[in-house]
């Protein structure tokens, strides 16, 4: 009998942390160059300003990308530690809530009541099943919140390389900002169709998505940069 594997895509965090980074590279240095480009002709002043941008921009991104996952996994200890504190205080009242949540199941107060009975002679197992079941929260992994930031910041860093890129080939800045637009439109199909992929999207679907939505969004940047221009 051939054993049955599941495949699960379980790299969410990672791939959420890249379309944050990569998403945000790609509009915000584009709005940038373009607006400029309205403004001055010299090409080499644009990628001198896009290039600081992208710099305080990842450092920026980073940064909000650790706070946010810092901030997850204190409030995971948080709960956890209040939990904690309930099964030894009033441990009658979490095993009423272990058997509300298997009664939305449809299993009977009777049926539940063995693992209720094991839950209360292993706390650790009956914390961890009230943090995923009653609170749903997931243990954060220890290093998340440094990988987070570094994930965001090189992914804001690769997108915003992108619409710059054509500013380091061509003096000039016009011709420059055509180039750029095509070439931010085409890495924002590429990145949709590579994070279809991986996310089990339809990889046409996704790249048509990220780039009507992307294109979307570095229109209104632009928009707005050229109109305070």
């Amino acid at each position: 009998m051939t054993p049955h594997v599941e495949k699960h895509f379980t790299a969410g965090d990672i791939v959420r942390d890249i379309v944050i980074g990569m998403s945000d590279g790609l509009t915000v240095p584009f709005a940038l160059a373009a607006g400029l480009t309205g403004a001055i002709s010299q090409t080499h002043i644009i990628v001198t300003a896009g290039f600081a941008e992208i710099a305080a921009g990842s450092i920026a991104m980073g940064l909000g990308g650790y706070l946010a996952a810092r901030g997850d996994a204190e409030h995971y200890a948080h709960e956890q530690a209040r939990e904690e504190h309930e099964i030894t205080a009033i441990p009658e009242a979490e095993a009423q809530e272990v058997r509300d949540i298997f009664q939305t199941y449809g299993i009977s107060g009777e049926e539940c009541a063995t693992v209720v009975e094991s839950l209360r002679r292993r706390p650790k197992d009956w914390v961890a099943f009230m943090m995923r079941f009653e609170l749903g929260l997931e243990r954060p992994e220890p290093s998340r919140a440094w990988k987070s930031a570094l994930t965001i910041a090189f992914a804001y860093i690769v997108g915003g390389a992108v619409p710059l890129s054509a500013y380091l080939f061509l003096t000039d800045a016009q011709s420059a900002l055509r180039l750029s637009i095509v070439v931010t439109l085409i890495a924002l199909a590429i990145f949709g169709g590579i994070k279809g992929r991986f996310t089990g999207v339809p990889v046409l679907r996704s790249a048509l998505q990220t780039s009507i939505i992307g294109g979307l969004a570095a229109a209104a940047a632009f928009g707005i940069a050229r109109w305070i221009s």
